[in-house]
């Protein structure tokens, strides 16, 4: 089962549509950048666990690959209806805005150490079950319908996550609050959707 779609880029497309949904991670993220502690860190730490969490994905279902068709179709097509859920909850959310619920700035936060920053951040990359099902589930299932190129999907997918994740930090320590409006959560949302539906149908179309 190979797509047409350039399998590093699909790779790419799918991890950073999983991601820019809103979740602890990316709040937390988003937090540490508003409060001026220890954002590079978080930001690299976010970043090794999901890539942690696509290698053990992609890796790990790849060695499924040769069980049966059916597994395979079973998989895909279940990676298919959760992409599909998700990219659902996301246009409810273009259609109904919500900002992100983020501590007041304004109040001097304490102050956080290295190790802390650290615990804090692979606390809500790894303890995250959504980031499991995720990186781990979907993105592995997803690259199963590339065959021998699953490996290039998942080295897409983890490129992906570096990406997403140092926009997000230069965004949080150059905009500040003013990346959490209804305006820029909305257009996310939007893009979140468009994206996981069309990932859904090219895993679709790897069915025929």
């Amino acid at each position: 089962m190979t797509l047409a779609f350039p399998t590093f880029t699909a790779g790419m497309v799918l991890s950073i549509s999983l991601i820019m949904a809103i979740g602890p991670q990316n709040a937390h993220v988003l937090r540490m950048g508003l409060q001026r502690q220890h954002l590079w860190l978080t930001v690299a730490v976010c970043a090794v666990a999901d890539i942690a969490l696509i290698s053990l994905g992609v890796l790990g279902l790849a060695q499924l690959g040769g069980l049966s068709d059916k597994l395979m179709g079973a998989l895909v097509g279940a990676g298919v209806l959760f992409l599909s859920v998700y990219g659902w909850q996301a246009f409810q959310r273009f259609l109904h805005p919500r900002a992100v619920a983020l501590e007041d700035s304004s109040v001097v936060a304490e102050p956080v150490s290295r190790r802390q920053a650290v615990l804090s951040a692979l606390a809500f990359s790894w303890l995250n079950p959504h980031a499991w099902l995720d990186t781990a589930v979907l993105i592995g299932t997803a690259s199963l319908a590339y065959g021998q190129g699953s490996t290039v999907f998942g080295l897409g997918a983890a490129a992906g996550s570096v990406v997403w994740f140092l926009v997000l930090g230069v965004a949080a320590f150059w905009l500040g609050r003013r990346l959490n409006s209804l305006h820029v959560w909305r257009a996310l949302d939007g893009m979140v959707a468009l994206m996981m539906w069309g990932t859904a149908l090219w895993l679709l179309s790897s069915l025929a």
